[in-house]
């Protein structure tokens, strides 16, 4: 049992301990919950809060439920998680991991910027911008590759930005807030599908000559300043066969 830094409520907080679990392999497919009963003594919580864990659970595709048996841990890639998400994550844990997930493959470089990301950044087409890549991983494979597009006035602020290697002491938008004291208000995502490019089909290191048919989920992220500056445009490819999902609560 895991205690949260976070004030998420007691069933989330049991589903994401399960989650881990699960997405690092700790869990193997096939492996079987506690009951709702165990479960329910062993975090202190009503059976109903327990049993709304494990709903969680099987909404996310992690877990089914057999009849008389118990809820069994499923073999299915994680979805990908949007820019919004992953900075979410990453301001309660200073990490933009997804459970199980990790990172590598980090470089950053100052390049001229393409035309839709100057569009993106308010900048003219062709100026300096910082770009940074990563790939995200989970025992299943690539789950994204990601870009993250930085005017390149914040390399002067925060020089980590332009070395190739993940960011320590926060993520790029914290490091950036805490360099210019302007918090990040606002954000915009977009989420699309398309095929892969040959390029595409690189960074996902697939082969660029025979790319996959199927279309895969883009996602972007723009992060805007307390003072409507653009701090930050983000952009996601997804893997093959990974897909995106948001939850939220209903209130009536």
């Amino acid at each position: 049992m895991s205690d949260q830094a976070d004030n998420r409520a007691p069933y989330a907080q049991i589903a994401a301990h399960y989650t881990e679990l699960i997405t690092s392999g700790e869990l193997q497919p096939g492996s079987l919950l506690p009951s709702i009963k165990n479960l329910a003594q062993e975090w202190k919580v009503s059976t109903a809060t327990a049993e709304k864990a494990l709903r969680k659970l099987r909404t996310e595709g992690l877990v089914r439920g057999i009849h008389g048996i118990g809820t069994e841990v499923l073999d299915r890639p994680a979805p990908m998680s949007s820019g919004s998400q992953r900075q979410d994550r990453g301001s309660r844990s200073g990490s933009s991991w997804g459970s199980g997930e990790r990172s590598d493959a980090h470089q950053a470089a100052v390049v001229s910027a393409p035309a839709d990301v100057a569009r993106a950044l308010d900048i003219a087409p062709g100026s300096d911008v910082i770009r940074r890549r990563r790939v995200y991983r989970d025992r299943h494979g690539i789950v994204a590759h990601s870009t993250s597009w930085i005017p390149a006035r914040y390399g002067k602020l925060v020089p980590e930005l332009m070395k190739s290697e993940r960011l320590t002491g926060g993520t790029s938008l914290q490091l950036i807030a805490q360099a210019t004291r302007r918090p990040i208000t606002h954000r915009i995502d977009t989420a699309s599908a398309r095929l892969l490019t040959s390029e595409d089909a690189q960074l996902l290191e697939l082969d660029p000559a025979k790319p996959p048919t199927e279309p895969v989920v883009v996602m972007t992220a723009k992060f805007i300043d307390s003072e409507n500056n653009v701090a930050e445009y983000g952009v996601d490819l997804g893997s093959p066969g990974r897909t995106w999902r948001t939850e939220s609560e209903v209130t009536q």
